[in-house]
């Protein structure tokens, strides 16, 4: 017999729908088994000197030259592709928590940066890249005179 959702609403209104708990295997639209079209976002940490913005992202699994680094004034973007070795494809997993297939990131600068200077280089599978602040102005007092 299949079990009634119940949405029910309390006092603070928050509302709770536990339709999800009649789901089984085949209602899951691919988020579980792997849609084709779904694309893996990376995680990256951002910070600046000062003289640069620093972004490390961790890409185990993949070679420098499958790494497409794009780079404008005040956007960065890291794309690749993380293969499933035919060893994996198929199995029967208790828990699968690596992403396998197309990933993507863009990071919006905090600040102004030169893209034609900009480094990248992957150790120990971490890709770092560097990229020159654009010099600021050192901000100039002016003396105020009475008219």
């Amino acid at each position: 017999m299949a079990r009634k959702s119940t949405i029910v609403q309390d006092d603070d209104d928050l509302v709770v729908d536990d339709s999800f708990l009649d789901m089984d295997e085949t209602d899951n639209d691919g988020w579980i088994d792997g849609d084709d079209d779904v694309e893996g976002q990376l995680n990256v940490d951002v910070y600046q000197t000062k003289t640069h913005v620093v972004i490390m992202a961790p890409i185990a699994g993949i070679s420098p030259d499958k790494l497409d680094i794009a780079i404008s004034d005040d956007v960065v973007t890291i794309r690749g592709s993380r293969e499933e070795s035919s060893q994996t494809k198929g199995r029967d997993y208790y828990i699968q928590e690596c992403f396998w297939g197309s990933f993507s990131r863009s990071v919006i600068l905090p600040t102004p940066a030169i893209a034609d200077k900009a480094e990248a280089k992957m150790e120990n599978g971490v890709v770092t890249i560097k990229i020159p602040k654009v010099a600021q102005e050192k901000v100039r007092k002016i003396k105020v005179v009475a008219a």
